[in-house]
């Protein structure tokens, strides 16, 4: 052992003997002893080891305070992020829209490519926008196939209002309950624009309204749970009153599904609580309509476009 370890301290004198902390005389043989050798090289590893911790702890204090040292604000100064839209809430605007509008034809089939060309956004945001459009059965996701747009199936759909009126109903009742002066402003604006523009207003342009009224009504509600389960909903029947006045005889006359929504913002803006019930059960009488039209006199690859022809040319 003696032999082995004199072997060691051997090799340690022979790599530090011309190292500047060890005043070693290259010509002159050891006349140190071991003990005093090693407590040489021990006090140099110590020391070592004592300046790389010093300098690291330096180093980790400069670090930390640059992190939490904070930036000046200028009025010219740039944000990192110049750009704060929310694209996956774009995506899901842009294609709520072309369902709405029929562009994405109830029973197509399409990919995530063509979705994405559409929409003129990345993968990303379209692939979250098509999972909340599924939740919501406006899509249906067929798995190593594709995507297809959800058929319209008017018996499911009219049942289905039965649940809106119900959730439209209590909508009410909270926007009058928790409405604040703000919002009734609000109500009150729209409604006297809606009033001004009612003889030149479009489809297009009541569809944007409309969606700014639901938007409204459910904020005043101040309950985010009735916003999840009314939203496709509303695109649901928005879509049906799309096709109903695009196709049936009365298709340019607004007149009385604008009346409904204007009784409806009165008297939840006046805090007249009999009256907008009534208001809310006479738009909802009115939406049931168009599904007596709808179901006699309408091409039903109107509602299913993988319908194939009764004659092809």
């Amino acid at each position: 052992r003696l032999k082995r370890r004199n072997f060691h301290v051997f090799l340690l004198t022979a790599s530090l003997r011309d190292h500047p902390m060890l005043s070693w005389q290259a010509s002159q043989p050891p006349r140190h002893s071991t003990t005093n050798l090693v407590g040489k090289i021990s006090q140099y590893v110590l020391d070592r080891g004592t300046t790389t911790h010093s300098s690291l702890r330096l180093e980790n204090m400069k670090m930390a305070r640059k992190q939490t040292k904070p930036a000046l604000v200028t009025k010219d100064a740039k944000p990192k992020r110049a750009n704060r839209i929310n694209f996956f809430q774009l995506a899901y605007e842009r294609m709520e829209e072309l369902l709405i509008n029929c562009e994405l034809k109830p029973g197509q089939h399409l990919t995530l490519q063509e979705l994405q060309n559409v929409t003129g956004l990345g993968r990303t945001p379209v692939h979250n926008a098509v999972s909340r459009l599924a939740t919501d059965t406006l899509l249906t996701v067929l798995p190593r196939h594709g995507l297809r747009v959800t058929p319209i199936d008017l018996a499911r759909e009219r049942l289905l209002l039965k649940l809106r009126r119900d959730m439209e109903r209590f909508v009410v009742r909270l926007a009058i309950d928790r409405g604040s002066p703000s919002h009734r402003n609000q109500m009150l604006h729209i409604e006297h624009a809606l009033r001004e523009r009612r003889d030149e207003m479009t489809l297009t342009d009541f569809n944007v309204l409309d969606r700014r009224i639901d938007q409204l009504l459910l904020s005043a509600a101040n309950e985010p749970f009735l916003e999840h389960t009314l939203r496709p909903l509303h695109t649901i029947y928005r879509r049906i009153g799309f096709i109903h006045h695009t196709v049936t005889d009365g298709r340019l006359d607004l007149s009385t599904t604008v009346d409904c929504h204007l009784s409806v913002l009165n008297a939840v803006a006046n805090r007249h609580l009999e009256t907008a019930l009534s208001a809310t059960d006479t738009l909802i009488g009115f939406v049931d309509s168009m599904f007596e039209e709808m179901e006699g006199g309408i091409d039903p690859r109107l509602l299913d476009c993988s319908i194939e022809p009764i004659f092809t040319a």
